[in-house]
């Protein structure tokens, strides 16, 4: 048995940690353990990858708006292998560079292996036995495959396997309405690809605001079909084709969708089954993610868990953020607590989609409607979204009308993934979000202004939703 003064289990955000680790404890010896390619899910099969291929799919959106301003452009030829292979070329120079960095530093043991617990503190990885009394989790989370007829058999993509194609399918069925579905449909819809997204939620991007959903699901359906509210039950090769077939959840239709290839994009599960936490005392909730208190130590004293380990916001930003806090609590030895007041996301579709903070529904359940207020603001009434011909998309705030502060934001429209970032800083000063946002000066015209605007713009609860019956029937 080989000890150690520190095991990390993951080479994504918890590298922060051990870096930090290393610096205070120059002398110390540490185990570092993947059983997959080295930078975590992020870089290897995540958002990263996912990003480069998506931006070509933004060019090729811009190339066909600018018919709107009078430019005659024509996009004569679509390389797709060669925008997949830039891909996994940008991403494998990455993962080398990581793996020659782990392999070659002298204070790091560098574990290709899986890694399981056979006791508490103690660790079989390969044919190794390992110990330490401060491990760290960060064991990522894997694709969610729902129990359909004949999946295995038929075969399917996962966003980890889609990665590896090298020729554009004909027509794909994505099974999943999420924003996983959102954005390979988008990509593969650019690169000229016939999609079909089928969800099982009656709400297409689910996870949005019905809203911000309709105007992306609006414009979305002019380059694929989105079927809401079906439910996958079965899928069968027929001649070179594979078929899906989904039921209604409501009226129970039974539909058939022929296509080359399946997508599974039905969400992400957690991987902590393959660690046999059982033998290690640390407990899973009800949906098999990694129990950690509000410190982000798990149930076992000095063994702590961070990013899709926990199961609670599954996104790099956030797992390198509580990579600081395990590192400070862990390291450190302080007490802070981990703060999910802000936690934003975007959904790199065109036009994009960007929020933080508490959804509409979520507000009500915590404040009273008298004191909430709704700000709302089209692009197109800023000098810059008129200019952009950016018609339909707007900006969403929440406020709570005692303290002024943002309870939440969402914005649908070019550059929405930027443009949040302005009221994301607002939502971590202590007091009068207002105040600050409509007294300081926006450039003009910039794009910036949609988000002052909505602060200027605010209706109660009942006058946005009757606002809104208009806006739907002006886009």
């Amino acid at each position: 048995m080989k000890e150690y003064d520190l095991i990390v289990i993951g080479t994504g955000s918890s590298m922060t940690v051990v870096e930090g680790y290393l610096n205070k404890y120059p002398n110390a010896k540490v185990a570092v353990i993947d059983k997959d390619k080295p930078g975590g899910i992020c870089l290897t099969r995540g958002c990263i990858p996912s990003k480069i291929l998506l931006y070509p799919a933004e060019l090729l959106s811009l190339i066909r708006k600018s018919q709107e301003f009078g430019i005659d452009a024509e996009i004569k030829n679509i390389d797709f292998k060669f925008i997949m292979e830039r891909m996994r070329r940008i991403i494998n120079s990455e993962i080398e560079s990581i793996r020659r960095g782990l392999s070659e530093h002298p204070n790091i043991d560098y574990y290709q292996d899986k890694a399981e617990f056979v006791a508490p503190y103690t660790l079989k990885v390969g044919n190794n036995i390992i110990k330490s009394n401060f491990i760290i989790l960060g064991i990522g989370s894997r694709p969610y495959i729902p129990k359909i007829e004949n999946l295995e058999d038929v075969g399917y993509l996962t966003s980890d396997t889609i990665l590896e194609l090298d020729y554009k399918p004909k027509s794909i069925g994505i099974i999943g309405g999420g924003y996983i579905a959102a954005e390979y449909g988008h990509f593969l819809s650019s690169m000229g690809c016939e999609v079909k997204i089928i969800g099982r939620n009656p709400q297409f991007l689910p996870d949005e605001e019905p809203e911000i959903s309709n105007v992306l699901r609006k414009e979305l359906e002019e380059r694929m079909e989105i079927y809401t509210n079906y439910e996958v039950f079965r899928v069968e090769k027929e001649g070179k084709l594979k078929s899906i077939y989904a039921r209604n959840r409501k009226n129970k239709e039974i539909k058939k969708f022929a296509c080359e290839e399946i997508l599974v994009a039905a969400g992400r599960e957690s991987n902590a089954d393959l660690l046999n936490p059982k033998a290690g005392n640390i407990e899973l909730d009800d949906q098999g993610w990694i129990k950690v208190n509000e410190y982000l130590e798990t149930s076992q004293p000095n063994i702590w868990a961070l990013g899709d380990a926990d199961g609670k916001f599954m996104f790099k930003h956030v797992a390198n953020y509580e990579a600081e806090i395990v590192y400070y609590n862990a390291v450190e030895r302080r007490r802070i607590k981990a703060d999910y007041h802000a936690i934003p996301h975007a959904v790199f579709t065109y036009p994009e989609v960007a929020s933080v903070g508490l959804k509409e529904k979520e507000t009500l359940k915590k404040f009273s409607k008298d004191s909430i207020a709704i700000g709302f603001y089209k692009y197109e009434n800023t000098a810059k979204g008129e200019a952009m011909n950016a018609k339909g998309y707007f900006v969403k705030v929440i406020l709570d009308t005692k303290n002024m502060k943002i309870l939440g934001a969402h914005i649908v429209g070019p550059y929405a993934s930027i443009l949040i970032q302005e009221i994301i800083n607002l939502m971590y000063v202590e007091n009068d979000h207002l105040k600050y946002m409509i007294n300081s000066i926006h450039i003009h015209p910039a794009l910036t202004e949609v988000v002052q605007r909505a602060f200027f713009n605010l209706f109660s609860v009942e006058d946005y939703h009757h606002f809104l019956k208009h806006f739907y029937e002006s886009i």
